[in-house]
């Protein structure tokens, strides 16, 4: 098929107007996808809601994983990036509220009732909800340990940062354009993004019944590709600045000497239980911190651009070549 036979979603129920939308960006995760949609089927609402996937370029279109399902759509987004393709579902959906989960996530069965508690909400909210790691084995994995106290932190995103990560993102349709699409791959989409929510009078709001579960890394180098973006991302807003290097490379040593502060996190965390999750997750912060460090003062040579992860970037060259 061809990339315009995908260009606007194939509706397999009615066109009334939907209460809810979901949205999931896609590429190369057709498990994590698998596993995704099956929560979203599983959900405890009596609500009418709709989900559309937006597939980013995948190798394989994931048309056999979303007919599993009547009712969910596909599309395609083929400009790469996680913003550009929830922007198109945005376009596509029919919802008065949007959903905003990744691909790599699972949905707690309770999770779009207590999403479209929006509606009871102040105007202009934005809701942002708990994020933990997903855990099929019975003891933690060293990474796993480690993200369970320090990965998708989204409380402290919203009331610290005032900004919501965009994998357990809830707003209004009517709010969301008043704030406009997300950005490219250039940027941290969801920092961005939130930054001209504020401006435009939107208050970021912290639900902790709206739980998603999300797999921890498979490995240290997924871990390492990860703060590669975000490293990026940050150094292309710091150019900006003046004496950006001076400060850049302040941040670089406070993050190494930074664990030394952090331990106690992950003593008192009630993420995880035992001793050995522990050290475990103490030793993954010891060697991602003095990997970010050394990324820091690396990447002020390079000229090396963005892309949304190493899959779509292998994928990118193969179709070049």
């Amino acid at each position: 098929m061809t990339t315009e036979s995908f260009a606007r979603p194939r509706w397999t129920r009615p066109m009334n107007r939907c209460f809810a939308t979901v949205i999931v960006p896609h590429l190369n995760q057709p498990d994590a996808l698998a596993a995704c949609l099956a929560s979203l089927d599983a959900q405890e609402c009596a609500r009418p809601f709709e989900v559309i996937v937006v597939d980013n370029g995948s190798d394989v279109f994931p048309t056999d994983i979303v007919g599993r399902y009547p009712g969910m759509c596909l599309i395609l987004e083929p400009r790469p990036g996680p913003g550009l393709a929830r922007n198109c579902g945005v376009l596509a959906a029919r919802g008065e509220v949007l959903c905003f989960i990744d691909a790599d996530c699972r949905a707690d069965p309770r999770w779009m009732q207590t999403a479209l508690s929006i509606l009871d909400a102040p105007s202009a909210t934005v809701f942002g909800g708990d994020v933990q790691i997903y855990r099929s084995a019975r003891h933690f994995t060293p990474i796993e340990a480690y993200e369970s106290v320090f990965a998708y932190r989204f409380q402290m995103y919203i009331e610290r940062q005032g900004y919501c990560g965009t994998g357990n993102m809830v707003v209004r349709r009517i709010d969301f354009h008043k704030v406009g699409p997300f950005g490219g791959v250039d940027v941290a989409e969801d920092v961005e993004w939130g930054a001209r929510a504020r401006l435009a009078g939107l208050t970021f709001r912290y639900e902790p019944g709206m739980i998603v579960y999300h797999p921890a890394r498979g490995s240290l180098a997924e871990l390492f590709a990860k703060w590669d973006r975000h490293i990026q991302h940050a150094l292309n807003a710091e150019r900006q600045r003046r004496w950006w290097r001076v400060r850049w490379l302040a941040r670089a040593l406070a993050l190494l000497i930074s664990p030394v502060l952090d331990v106690g996190k992950v003593l008192v965390s009630r993420r995880l239980t035992g001793l050995s999750a522990r050290l475990k997750a103490i030793a993954v912060l010891i060697v991602l911190r003095a990997y970010r460090a050394w990324r820091m003062v690396r990447v002020l040579v390079s000229n090396r651009g963005v892309l949304w992860n190493r899959q779509f970037e292998v994928h990118t060259a193969k179709m070049e070549r």
